[in-house]
């Protein structure tokens, strides 16, 4: 059986540089949690992480037994709050998310209803947010960050205060983090980290 790795055959929205590059983004599935807080603290950011995790991979095995098999993919965020400078502060504790993991379209809602409640025999009562949710961003930009989460606040400030206003564009969405490393097995320095923002003409 053939198992589909997303990061290679949507290579363009996986994979980044340290170059800021202008992506179309289409609609894609997720399964998805919001919450609110600082994601190192926040008992919810934990719970998201572990509803997203075991639904995704009941998900994969699932689908597995169907016939269709695949990489569970990355962790992603999005993340905004009501002062933007909340972010390049690192304010955590006003930073509002939404962790998800994205779902192939072929997954439909029976398969995903039959995921929660495979999980929520380990975990319990999943949380009121999680869903199966279609998402668009559309015209975005995106680059590689290679270090610690806490060292984005420049990278970011270079994206939001000088490309895009350079481009003639504005904020069209929430900020996006996609994560391509285990934060237990690798070295903040080492951390990959596409940080992507949405955005349409001023």
């Amino acid at each position: 059986m053939d198992k589909t790795d997303f990061r290679k055959t949507l290579r363009h929205l996986y994979a980044a540089t340290g170059a800021i590059a202008e992506v179309t983004v289409p609609k894609m599935q997720f399964v998805m949690v919001d919450g609110s807080g600082d994601p190192n603290t926040a008992a919810q950011y934990r719970t998201a992480l572990e509803w997203l995790y075991s639904t995704g991979y009941a998900l994969k095995f699932a689908a597995k037994a169907l016939g269709r098999d695949y990489v569970v993919p990355p962790l992603e965020g999005l993340w905004w709050s009501k002062d933007p400078g909340d972010f390049t502060a690192r304010r955590k504790d006003e930073w509002h998310w939404t962790m998800m993991i994205m779902a192939p379209d072929f997954i439909p809602p029976a398969m995903f209803e039959a995921a929660v409640a495979k999980a929520g025999r380990k975990l319990g009562q999943p949380p009121q947010s999680l869903r199966l949710e279609r998402y668009e961003e559309g015209r975005s930009l995106q680059l590689l960050h290679v270090g610690s989460y806490d060292d984005e606040a420049p990278v970011l400030a270079r994206l939001h205060e000088v490309e895009m206003p350079a481009r003639g564009l504005t904020f069209n969405g929430h900020h996006h983090e996609i994560y391509l490393s285990n934060p237990r097995r690798t070295a903040p320095a080492e951390l990959r980290t596409i940080l992507r923002q949405p955005v349409r003409p001023v």
